[in-house]
């Protein structure tokens, strides 16, 4: 992928920063709170717990000091004057005992006693009179420490508890930003796919434009939802681990910081190889996201012509290849998370140990158990942060393969969209030596040029191929032409935006499409403008109210996508509804009549005299008797206007329209 992608990631995140930077500072402080855990750890065990074995001092204070053989004492170091103490000695333990030393003596060296002496050995040795204290006698150098050690515990779960609360709201601050992200970029998506032009769309299968709205932004709310706070807490939480064994021992986290350049190494490699596979995973679950879609529509054609195993194979086919990827991406994340992770603890722990190893070779070096163990604790942990942190590298892949193909399709030319009102124009419409083309230098219109005057009613026939419905594409802006001029109300449609052009117009396909809702909603379209009284007096008027009165809910009866449970009569009645509803002054009607039977034709021939008052009419005709009383008849051929008259003129005429019009009449046979 490549860094553009990921700039464009980073700066939807940046749109909601502040939820993120609050997130994060939460974050900080439940990290720092949890942390404190070792320190406490280790004052414990060398403050309280290894503390007693120490110099101690006789005191008068018998309230502050632990009773021993006839003596009150109290550690040295907390002594409230150390320039007081009279008498000392020491507690020293060898293995699991404890002696008394009735002098100063150090602590630090190899210890070892026999027959009432203490050996000390470190620089020099020293001897000295010792004497075994029991356990019971043991209990009472212990017990004052009861009380400190229970308060630092209180200490540590009070904060937990608060780190709990933080946690809370840096788990919830995250999410929040990055489902609001996500929300963002499908929004933005889906209003660019609305304003790429209609020629996009045609090599386009619709399965895979969904795949980038759904699957993709799917992939990137991984990122930002789980990824993105994953991250961030294991990177904040490894930066304060480092932080803390730097306090303790900095040799120590110096050389723990020779494992982030192995953790980049690693992510830069198995970028290279994952991002290769994902993008061909994602690639492929678009296309069988086509192909499921196009089975599913074409599902009554498989089955009668029966091609279940060819459509099953290529299905299998595109399966395959997807498994295939996905194995080899198998394969590479088998080998990053656990053996990656378990690799580099093992040699983190090999150095630890060769490291202190070493050091206990030296008498002075030695370091205290509670230090040992706070470094042995905060090493475990920098691993954990990690091991999240690797396991989030195919997530990180997906999101990239993801977001390279979202951003291709935002990235496509759209225009944008201008609602500016223009005002309600006649429906005069003029082409000027139009050329248009699909595929370029293929023209389905060569230098087409005609004139229909407001209020008038057109037709335009031919035979497959002429160019029909490439008059009604370019005149409603689906696509613009290569050459020519087209004009309304003299008005150059080049100069008004496409949302312009089609303010005022209304068209009706030859299988209209009907949208999950209501009947009403699909004359209505959802649009405020449009009352529920009108669209009803809309429906009477193309006679559709016959019926739907029929239906259980009457106007409010449910239609699913695609008007499935309507006949084609039916939905065209609904289209022809809808078209009325929106009162426009030009109304394209594409072959509206060429499926229909004829009852439902005589209800729509009566809908269309209702139609076409006060407005310009525009018919791509298949059945020649539905426009015999059109005010003017284009006759195509080859995207060239061939005859043009009204259905008389052309009959006089006796040329090709005469031809068609008696083969359909079955007069003559085609030649």
């Amino acid at each position: 992928m490549k860094n553009g992608t990921e700039r464009r990631l980073l700066a939807y995140a940046y749109r909601f920063k502040k939820g993120i930077i609050l997130g994060i500072i939460c974050l900080m402080i439940a990290t720092t709170l949890e942390l404190a855990g070792p320190f406490i750890a280790k004052k414990i065990i060398d403050d309280h717990v290894l503390g007693i074995e120490g110099v101690w001092a006789t005191i008068d204070d018998a309230d502050q000091a632990v009773s021993f053989r006839s003596e009150n004492y109290v550690r040295a170091d907390r002594l409230p004057n150390p320039e007081q103490q009279t008498k000392v000695m020491t507690i020293i333990a060898i293995e699991k005992d404890y002696y008394f030393v009735n002098e100063r003596v150090p602590l630090e060296g190899r210890r070892e006693f026999s027959e009432g002496i203490v050996t000390i050995t470190a620089e020099e040795t020293i001897q000295a009179s010792a004497e075994k204290i029991s356990d019971a006698e043991m209990f009472a150098f212990f017990k004052p420490e009861q009380n400190p050690v229970l308060l630092l515990l209180a200490l540590y779960m009070g904060l937990l508890l608060i780190a709990a609360v933080f946690k809370y709201f840096q788990r919830f601050l995250l999410q929040q930003a990055s489902n609001r992200i996500i929300r963002k970029m499908r929004n933005d998506i889906f209003q660019h796919t609305q304003k790429i032009p209609m020629a996009y769309f045609v090599d386009q299968p619709a399965g895979k434009i969904v795949a980038r709205i759904t699957n993709d932004t799917e992939a990137i709310r991984e990122l930002y939802e789980r990824v993105l706070s994953i991250v961030i807490t294991r990177i904040i939480y490894m930066v304060g681990i480092l932080i803390a064994i730097y306090l303790l021992h900095p040799k120590l986290a110096f050389i723990c910081l020779f494992l982030i350049p192995l953790i980049v190494i690693w992510a830069k490699l198995y970028k290279k190889f994952a991002s290769r596979y994902n993008l061909n995973i994602r690639t492929a679950n678009s296309e069988i996201n086509g192909n499921i879609s196009e089975v599913i529509h074409g599902m009554p054609i498989i089955q009668a012509f029966q091609v279940e195993e060819k459509t099953k194979g290529d299905f299998e086919q595109l399966n395959t290849e997807i498994y295939a990827n996905h194995k080899k991406l198998i394969h590479l994340n088998a080998l990053t998370s656990f053996n990656l992770v378990h690799a580099l603890r093992n040699i983190a722990f090999v150095t630890f140990i060769w490291y202190f190893g070493n050091l206990s070779l030296e008498p002075t070096s030695i370091i205290s158990i509670g230090m040992l163990y706070a470094l042995v604790d905060y090493l475990t942990r920098l691993f954990e942060p990690i091991t999240m942190l690797v396991n989030q590298f195919p997530l990180i892949e997906q999101a990239r393969a993801s977001g390279s193909r979202m951003f291709a399709l935002m990235d496509h030319p759209g225009e944008d969209l201008k609602d500016e009102k223009i005002p309600r124009y006649n429906g005069d419409v003029k082409f000027e030596k139009v050329g248009f083309a699909y595929l370029e230098n293929e023209y389905v219109l060569n230098d087409l040029s005609f004139h229909v005057k407001a209020g008038e009613t057109a037709a335009f026939v031919g035979h497959t191929g002429s160019g029909k419905s490439s008059i009604m594409n370019v005149l409603f802006r689906f696509y613009d032409p290569q050459k020519g001029k087209i004009y309304i109300d003299g008005n150059d449609t080049d100069k008004w935006s496409r949302q312009q052009v089609r303010s005022h117009m209304g068209i009706v396909l030859q299988d209209p499409f009907m949208f999950s809702g209501t009947i009403l909603s699909n004359v209505t379209m959802n649009d405020p403008n449009i009352s529920k009284e009108a669209a009803i007096e809309a429906l009477k008027a193309v006679g559709a109210d016959r019926f739907i009165h029929k239906l259980p809910k009457g106007y409010d009866e449910p239609v699913t996508e695609g008007g499935s449970t309507l006949s084609l009569g039916e939905r065209q009645l609904i289209s022809f509804a809808r078209a009325l509803a929106f009162n426009p002054a030009i109304l394209i009607l594409d072959e509206a009549t060429a499926n229909i039977d004829t009852e439902t034709e005589y209800l729509i021939q009566r809908a269309l005299e209702v139609l076409k008052r006060g407005r310009t009419t525009l018919v791509i005709a298949h059945r020649l008797s539905t426009i015999q009383n059109a005010d003017k008849i284009f006759v195509l051929e080859k995207g060239q206007i061939l005859e043009s008259g009204n259905h008389q003129e052309l009959i006089d005429e006796q040329g090709v329209y005469y031809q068609m019009y008696q083969m359909q009449r079955g007069s003559t046979e085609p030649s």
